[in-house]
């Protein structure tokens, strides 16, 4: 019996101190951004200023893999790849989803700016790409075309 209570308390101690963690972790959620009705007031948000678009220089250092048609918006596979460098953030927002902003990555400590998402898709749409490097920010588009919408 003893030996069952002194696990009880070891357990419990365990859990509270990953409590305090996760705490930290949803205040730096920015709420306001994910809780935007559009793309504009989720960029304002999360300060995103003079959002630099040059398609030809964007494109070529922002990478983008999407299928150009998905037969269901419910699962649509994401990647994306910043060769910009010092890339801290990247954001993936959008425009006709309910709620515009789907992700914002952070990267720290020379991290690699790559990641591999699923996202859902209300409809076809312009998926819009804001990579945040040295305090300035890059914004690369892809099209995806979507039969069926999986935002309903």
């Amino acid at each position: 019996m003893a030996t069952s209570n002194l696990r009880r308390r070891i357990i419990a101690a365990l859990l509270a101190s990953f409590i305090v963690p996760l705490k930290a972790w949803a205040a730096r959620w920015n709420q306001q951004a994910f809780e935007a009705p559009d793309v504009a007031a989720a960029k304002q948000a999360l300060a995103m200023h003079d959002v630099y678009k040059d398609q030809d220089h964007v494109h070529a250092q922002i990478e983008i893999v999407a299928p150009e048609f998905a037969e269901n918006g419910t699962v649509v596979q994401v990647e994306i790849m910043s060769r910009i460098a010092n890339t801290t953030a990247i954001a993936l927002f959008a425009p006709k989803n309910p709620v515009p902003l789907i992700a914002n990555f952070s990267f720290a400590n020379g991290g690699k700016p790559f990641l591999i998402t699923r996202i859902k898709l209300a409809e076809s749409q312009t998926l819009e790409v804001v990579v945040q490097a040295d305090g300035k920010y890059y914004q690369a588009e892809r099209y995806i075309a979507v039969s069926e919408g999986g935002c309903g």
